[in-house]
């Protein structure tokens, strides 16, 4: 029960690591809020962890906005988790669509501001609350061919680091995760294709030999969003296998 009695949103939480940050929160005794941009995945999994769900375009700031207030009625949000998370095609970075490259920085960068710019004063209000953003090994060791996704990333991390600097004095403590790929919808976004030779090329550069799942993500997203972490800010934890080293 290291999340008992504490309330927090999940962004992207409809599927993949987001559910898999839901599922675990609330297994810790966490009032959960499910949001995604797909209101039946986030009803889904909302009724599945006993949680409340929220559509929400992460990269609009009144639905940003609206899904705060939403969430503080039913206690203070002393858990933000920024998760919602999308990729453009692997291809050469000259060759990414104008339209492709604004929708990753709106959802992967523009989502953590909006939601900063909406949650923080209240946190900061109280003295208290915990900010997980979820980055990616390709914002420490980028893959070719997903540039403009290697650099949301990357921005995210810098993001963290910033935000947690700020934050500290106020007693806000703000940290990433970093998965490498994992069996989420994304993973046939990150390969182009998928089969059981992108596959193999892609699990060849993790040394533990396997994908991220869902539930490590869950696992991580615990322990740096409970009191048990409450000596740890600014990180950027790499939950990938070794894939970084």
């Amino acid at each position: 029960m290291r999340l008992d009695g504490k309330t927090a949103i999940v962004t992207g939480a409809g599927s993949g690591f987001g559910a898999g940050i839901a599922r675990r929160f609330a297994a810790e005794r966490a009032r959960v809020m499910v949001a995604d941009l797909n209101p039946d995945a986030a009803l889904a999994v909302a009724h599945e962890i006993g949680g409340s769900a929220r559509t929400c375009d992460v990269a609009d700031p009144d639905s940003v906005a609206a899904m705060v207030r939403a969430a503080e009625a039913f206690g203070p949000v002393d858990i933000l988790v920024n998760n919602a998370g999308i990729t453009h095609l692997p291809a050469p970075m000259e060759e990414v669509s104008e339209a492709d490259f604004d929708r990753v920085f709106a959802v992967n960068c523009k989502s953590v501001y909006l939601t900063a710019r909406a949650i923080v004063p209240l946190m900061k209000a109280r003295g208290t609350g915990a900010i997980l953003n979820v980055a990616s090994t390709a914002g420490l060791s980028p893959r070719p061919r997903l540039n403009w996704y290697n650099a949301s990333k990357g921005w995210m991390i810098t993001a963290t680091k910033a935000m947690a600097v700020e934050l500290a004095p106020a007693g806000i403590r703000v940290n990433a995760i970093c998965p490498v790929a994992g069996e989420t919808p994304l993973l046939k976004s990150f390969m182009g294709e998928d089969t059981p030779e992108m596959r193999a090329k892609f699990l060849s550069t993790i040394p533990i030999g396997r994908f991220s799942t869902p539930e490590d993500m869950g696992n991580a997203a615990v322990f740096l969003c409970s009191d048990e972490a409450s000596m740890i800010t600014g990180v950027a934890l790499e939950v990938d296998g070794g894939r970084c080293v």
